[in-house]
């Protein structure tokens, strides 16, 4: 025990401290095992037989070739499913395997899949299953869905949702008027690590565990028990390591096929996907088509906003309706505006399912209202700054849903602290020729480089919305003076491994935090998505930390003699701030046992009503973009030279993390602008490889410049808000507007095609 002055410095590896990552040195050394590292005594090897056929019946499967040769162990089709036939995340419309009789409704679609000694001998044997197609004409077209002239393609009909928002006085007409129709591509999450899961089944062959990279352990499990028919509690989940996410593992994959394949075999199987399978294997962002019309007074303010919102879904449900219901609800984005009619449906066609990708709706309903905001500006005669400025979002203000604005919301911060950031130097005519457009090709010549700069701002709702009961669970074990904390939040590289060991270090006053492992022994954490994690989980952890940390009070006040109402942590120690007396917290654990666990749950929202109207959404975030752009018009080149950012970011509980986030959105918002997008010709997947699908690389990546507004959110546990979803949003439109200002073209698309500035 001592008597020394209190210390008021943040200690390391706490709160607001830029502490290191856990899996780190792991990743740069190259030692860190991800999922497809993965390795079991005795393993086969998995593989999947996809059809070719964006839509056809099948009419019969044969095996029996793939039997007949050596070293095949187990073929597996839709008749060897032992439980339910279908899975998904909000309806359960896809099928494990497509059968005899049904129909295959995207290319890409599983037929069978097989386990053999090698996966040589896995690919023969796929090649050796005899499948006969009777080839349809696919619908390809979201608007002959809408308009009731294509053929119906599943038993649930062509549309996932339709919904409305009808708000304030739809008789108001601006006397401005600006509209457009804007178009946004498919994009592709393009996570490094691919695909990957290993199944262990029970020596009694009643359950399985399983090691897999996925944001949603225990949605993965249910599902799969379903298809296996099994018990839950037969089957243990367990984090494998994830070379990234993005939203595209929230849908199962190779989850329930690994694991029919095993049950089946008796053995350990293990199914890595290549790249190629990986574009067919997983979700995708939904294209989108939007036209949206703005009514402004003559000084620019918003009056009234029109929308009609396309997005398509392809063959199966996945995340739609919820994609859906965000674009909608963001129509206004970070903008005044009480009067509003929007119409906006998501539509089941035979093009590649999509689903949940970072931004979540909101980042094609962004490209729209960003790039409306350039033409408001445009037809007021002010700057875009000016005419962001005097539309701006503030706190109380009422939004189209008729949901009050009760997040924190600095939106004119954000666009004033980004319109301050300095500008990069003008481009000199001797420049470097590998930081122009064209690069390392010396395609361009300086001379011909026009520079433009664009902005975009953005609001990004927070959590899971519309009456979903969300939770996460967390334990905190104290036991022989070591603290260990355990959850099922997947660790996908957003960095939650850290940030639970920093609230552990925070509210216990310990400097070593142990993380058990992630798997599917304790309560569900949710999904790694909606930029839900810091709040949710790091809810649960606090919420169980702060529950052991009263326990252990109680220890403490008995035991030392102190005064048990005036206890508090104050570095590493426990102090009576009655009598000053303190105690070290090692000391304090080294002999108690406590295990706490906790649930923590987010304030209740509800659905949407038939005029979309309700408080749908928990909280929000907002950040703004400016973008500076080199462009070579004549030859169609772009360089992003400078992204400049004021992000509303809460509280930031680890600044090296955050920005780390921030820049890996802003890397993702470019690919989307000028690069990234899935070609689909009648429903086949043209460029599924890094070949012909373009990623930014490090020679594409301009100077982000960053500046992180603090201001604690009191709906927040920590006052933090997510960071991760907010940076992806509205960069790309920033980026779009930036060429269209260099190149006086008009374009409404994105990503932006050569061919849309040359010609």
């Amino acid at each position: 025990m001592s008597t020394t002055a209190a210390s008021t410095s943040l200690r390391h590896g706490t709160l607001g401290t830029s502490a290191s990552r856990p899996d780190g040195v792991a990743k740069v050394q190259g030692g860190f095992a991800f999922s497809s590292d993965m390795w079991a005594d005795n393993m086969l090897w998995g593989a999947t037989l996809r059809s070719p056929h964006p839509y056809a019946r099948i009419v019969a499967i044969d095996v029996s070739g793939a039997y007949a040769i050596d070293g095949v162990t187990t073929v597996i089709t839709a008749a060897d499913v032992p439980g339910k036939l279908t899975y998904g995340l909000i309806v359960q419309d896809q099928p494990v395997f497509a059968a005899i009789g049904d129909t295959v409704r995207y290319s890409g679609e599983p037929i069978a899949a097989v386990a053999a000694d090698h996966p040589e001998t896995c690919q023969r044997a796929l090649a050796a299953i005899k499948v006969t197609y009777e080839v349809l004409t696919p619908v390809t077209d979201p608007e002959d869905c809408i308009a009731g002239v294509a053929e119906q393609i599943h038993p649930d009909g062509n549309i996932f949702r339709h919904q409305r928002i009808v708000s304030g006085d739809t008789s108001v007409v601006g006397a401005i008027q600006v509209e457009g129709e804007y178009e946004i591509g498919m994009q592709d999450q393009a996570f490094l690590g691919l695909e990957s899961a290993l199944a262990i089944p029970d020596s009694n062959g009643a359950g399985l565990e399983m090691y897999v990279a996925t944001q949603w352990l225990h949605e993965d499990r249910k599902q799969i028990a379903d298809c296996l028919n099994i018990p839950e509690e037969n089957i243990r989940l367990v984090l494998g390591g994830v070379g990234g996410a993005f939203g595209a593992r929230e849908d199962i994959s190779l989850q329930v096929h690994t694991a029919l394949l095993a049950m089946k075999a008796g053995r350990a199987v293990r199914i890595s996907y290549g790249r190629e399978e990986s574009f067919y294997g997983h979700v995708h962002r939904h294209p989108a088509k939007i036209w949206m019309k703005h009514h402004a007074d003559l000084d620019g303010r918003i009056v009234k906003i029109e929308s009609r919102m396309v997005f398509d879904g392809g063959a199966y449900c996945s995340t739609s309706p919820a994609v859906l219901i965000n674009g909608i609800t963001h129509t206004q984005g970070p903008y005044k505006c009480e009067n509003a009619i929007v119409d906006g449906w998501a539509v089941r066609t035979n093009n590649p399912p999509c689903g949940a990708m970072r931004g979540f709706g909101v980042v094609q309903a962004c490209f729209a209202h960003e790039s409306q905001m350039e033409k408001l500006a445009t037809a007021v005669g002010v700057s875009p700054v000016e005419i962001r400025l005097l539309n701006a979002m503030e706190t109380g203000d009422r939004m189209i849903t008729g949901q009050i604005m009760d997040s924190v919301a600095p939106v004119a911060q954000c666009i004033r602290e980004t319109d301050a950031i300095p500008m990069p130097a003008p481009l000199e005519p001797t420049a470097d020729l590998r930081t122009i457009p064209g690069g390392t090709g010396l395609t361009a010549q300086p001379s011909n480089i026009r520079r433009g700069v664009g902005w975009g701002v953005s609001i990004k709702n927070l959590m899971y919305s519309e009456g979903f009961d969300d939770f996460s669970t967390a334990r905190c074990r104290i036991s022989n003076g070591v603290v260990t904390i355990k959850f099922a939040t997947s660790e996908v590289g957003q960095g939650f491994t850290m940030l639970a060991q920093q609230i552990a270090r925070t509210v216990l006053g310990v400097d070593e935090v142990i993380l058990d492992t992630i798997d599917t022994q304790v309560g569900s954490a949710g999904s790694t998505s909606a930029s839900r994690q810091t709040w949710m989980s790091g809810g649960a952890v606090q919420v169980a930390c702060q529950a052991a940390l009263s326990q252990l009070f109680d220890h403490v006040a008995t035991k030392f003699e102190m005064t048990r109402s005036e206890l508090e942590i104050d570095g590493t120690d426990i102090v009576d701030r009655l009598t000053q007396r303190r105690v070290s917290v090692s000391d304090a654990i080294s002999e108690i046992e406590i295990d706490c666990t906790e649930e923590y749950h987010h304030p209740p929202t509800e659905d949407l009503d038939e005029n979309g109207q309700g408080n749908c959404h928990v909280a929000y975030a907002f950040v703004a973009h400016r973008a500076v752009v080199d462009v070579d018009p004549e030859l169609g080149l772009i360089k992003v030279v400078q992204i400049a950012t004021a992000q509303d970011v809460g509280r930031v509980l680890n600044p090296l993390a955050a920005m780390g986030q921030i820049e890996g959105g802003i890397a993702q918002g470019l690919g989307l602008a000028v690069m990234e997008e899935i070609i689909v010709t009648n429903g086949i997947v043209r460029n599924p490889s890094f070949t012909d699908y373009l990623l930014p690389t490090a020679l594409d990546a301009p100077q982000v410049l960053i500046s992180m507004i603090e201001e604690p959110d009191p709906q927040a546990p920590m006052g933090a808000k997510g960071v991760g979803e907010a940076p992806c949003i509205s960069v790309t439109p920033a980026i779009v507007a930036a060429i269209r200002n260099a190149t006086g073209k008009s374009i409404d698309r994105c990503p932006v095609r050569p061919q849309d500035i040359c010609f």
